[in-house]
């Protein structure tokens, strides 16, 4: 145990040991994530028995959580080359092409749950080139571990327009171009604004949708 905890205390092996633990929290986040996702949109959208639904539920989760384990893992590692083969420095394109190289290897097959955690990934590099607001979210927040920079929110006029051009722009590609939205948020739109133009009787229109 006391030579474990030498390991784990010496500044040498650090690196090698926040891959191993970025790889934990990759997958821990990738559950806590996921799990809650994939069990609504089951509930709400799933199609047949409870057993089945269960599986979907599984496979997702379990896929998410190990894509996120792996990114993390690889690019942890990819930086750490890159810093030893520069003599121990870093440069600021290393984040760039361990972020790249790490990307194409674990996200580069297309599935529905990479899809969704590219699109995610792209919707707030996109919302990033917003102009700033002048103060951090919140000035009684601590800044994260290790990094003096707080987030900023957008300038709220720029928000206002990035939000009304997104809202307009997707709400037409659903009209008008349905097949290229993704199939999440394709059946969560249709639940929202096609399901709820239809209804029977006094009970799928207030209790059940259909």
């Amino acid at each position: 145990m006391s030579t474990l905890e030498d390991i784990i205390s010496n500044p040498a092996y650090q690196p090698y040991l926040a891959i191993l633990k970025g790889a934990r929290n990759g997958f821990v986040y990738g559950v806590k994530v996921r799990f809650p996702h994939a069990l609504v949109m089951s509930i709400l959208f799933g199609r047949g028995d409870w057993q089945a639904r269960a599986r979907v539920i599984f496979r997702a989760t379990k896929q998410h959580a190990f894509n996120l384990a792996k990114f993390v893992s690889l690019y942890k590692t990819f930086m750490l080359i890159q810093k030893k083969a520069n003599g121990g420095k870093e440069r600021s394109s290393d984040t760039f092409l361990a972020g790249l190289l790490g990307g194409y290897i674990v996200f580069g097959e297309r599935t529905a749950v990479n899809e969704q955690i590219v699109l995610y990934v792209v919707s707030r590099v996109i919302s990033s080139f917003i102009p700033r607001a002048g103060s951090p979210y919140s000035s009684s927040a601590p800044p994260a571990a290790g990094s003096a920079v707080k987030p900023m929110p957008p300038d709220s006029r720029y928000f206002t327009l990035f939000a009304a051009l997104s809202w307009g722009a997707v709400m037409w590609l659903f009209e008008h171009r349905g097949q290229t939205i993704q199939p999440g948020m394709f059946n969560s739109m249709t639940y929202l604004y096609r399901d709820s133009e239809r209804w029977t009787n006094l009970r799928n229109l207030l209790w059940h949708n259909q």
